[in-house]
Parts: C-alpha cells; structure tokens; sequence
C-alpha cells in the first residue's frame, strides 16, 4: 500500500509541476506577466544566443519524442512502475521546459509589428484561441490519461490500468491533431515577431510536422484500418469544413491522440 501511496503521491506532484509550467508557457509564449519571457532584452552576443536557443529546442523535441515511442516506454517499465511511466514523461517534458524558460536567450530584431488597435486585439485573440484549445482538446479525450493522473490514481485503488477507447469527439472530427494546431495558432500569434520569436515559432512547428509522422506510425500500428480510415478522411492540421464519422467498426482502444 506504500508504494501505491507514493506513486500516486509522485505522480500529483509530476501534474502540478506540469501545471504550472503550462502556466508560465503562456506568459512566456506571449510576454505576459512572467518575470522572463520570449522577449526579453537582450544579455549576450547574437551568435552564442543563437546557439543556445537551438540546443534548448533541439533538448526539449528529442526528449518530447524519444520517451513517447512504445520501445523506450518498454524499455522505461523496467526501472520506473508502469502507472507512473505517463507522469514520469509529463514530468522530464516540464523540466525540458523550465530549463528553455531559465537559459533561452533573447535575440533582438524585429521581423513584423502590428500597430492597428484592432490588429493586435486580433492577434491576442487567435493566442489566446490558441492555447485554449489546447487545453480544451485534452479534456475532449481524457486530461487525466494524457498527464498521467488516471494512471496513478488506478494504482492507488489498486484498479488494473484499461487503455481509452478510440474516439473522435468535437475538435477531434474536423482536424486529426487539434492540440498540435493550438500550439501552432499560440506560437505564431503575436502582434509584435522578433527573430528570436520567428526561431521558436518555425522550429517548433517543424518539430511538430516531424513528431506527427512518428506518432501516426504508432497510431496505424496499435488500431490498424479504423485510424487509416480517420487519417484518411481527415485533415491533419488544417481543418476540414464537414465532420468525421466513423466507419463501423469494433472498438479499439488508444492511449491518446495528439
């Protein structure tokens, strides 16, 4: 009973760091209220800032990436229990996070400016779209699953873990990657895009077009025709203007879908 006690405990705690580094993201992402964020002046040479910026997003895509396929996650449940594998990825992605918060570097230059009141309104607003709904499409298939709580708290009540149904609901039948285009509407909706800003924006959503490829392969892999089926019909990032339905079926289950 310890040890559930402690991995669920471990678990809350992995959640709440997650919590609030999603917070801080935001004000980062949008130089609001953070003490450091993506704009911030200046302190060295353009150069070694340069470089340091890239190390920090190459640090977070690599760790984002390799923790989320099923072999090092087979690999991963010798040494950490099972119920707290999604907590302990949740866990190293925030502290990935942190430390591109902590050491990122601002470049200086600005590459476009919204001057119009009604401009920059807009642009708040798609940010604020943006990052809404990626919040939101987590709980379309389960917030609790996709940070590890659910996991923790079955191990606590001593409840084996059940994968979640495949299921396509609100976002998830118009586009087939709804959180990842709300990173993208927050990460290039600002009124003000400096080189530093412009850097981040591109590399992460390259980063976001390559890791769907791998995360599709996965999908394909663990529920075969219903996802081909879905992936055929459905747009990636763009949305589509008519909903999905899905073909019949049998139920197949799926951790998540990003």
């Amino acid at each position: 009973m310890l040890k559930r006690v402690l991995v669920f405990t471990y678990g809350v705690a992995c959640y709440g760091v997650f919590f609030v580094t999603f917070l801080y993201a935001m004000g980062f992402v949008g130089n609001l209220v953070v003490p450091k964020s993506i704009d911030s002046p200046a302190t060295i040479a353009f150069m070694p800032a340069l470089a340091i910026d890239i190390l920090l997003l190459g640090i977070f895509a690599v760790q984002h990436s390799v923790m989320a396929r099923p072999w090092f996650k087979r690999w991963w449940t010798r040494i950490v229990p099972e119920a707290a594998e999604r907590s302990t990825y949740v866990l190293f992605a925030s502290l990935a996070l942190i430390a591109l918060f902590v050491y990122w570097q601002p470049l200086g230059g600005v590459v476009w400016e919204l001057k119009h009141p009604a401009a920059v309104t807009l642009a708040y607003t798609v940010f604020g779209l943006g990052f809404g709904m990626v919040l939101a499409a987590t709980f379309l298939i389960n917030h609790f699953d996709l940070f590890g709580l659910r996991q923790v708290t079955l191990y606590l009540q001593g409840t084996p873990y059940t994968k979640l149904n495949f299921r396509t609901p609100f976002f998830y039948r118009y586009v087939r990657h709804p959180l990842y285009l709300g990173f993208m509407l927050g990460f290039w909706a600002t009124p003000k895009m400096t080189a530093v800003h412009l850097l981040f924006a591109v590399m992460t959503t390259v980063y976001m077009l390559i890791a769907i490829q791998f995360e599709e392969k996965d999908l394909i892999s663990e529920l075969g025709e219903n996802y081909v089926s879905y992936r055929r019909n459905v747009p990636m990032i763009l949305p589509s203007v008519s909903g999905y339905r899905a073909p019949a079926a049998k139920p197949t289950t799926v951790t998540r879908i990003a």
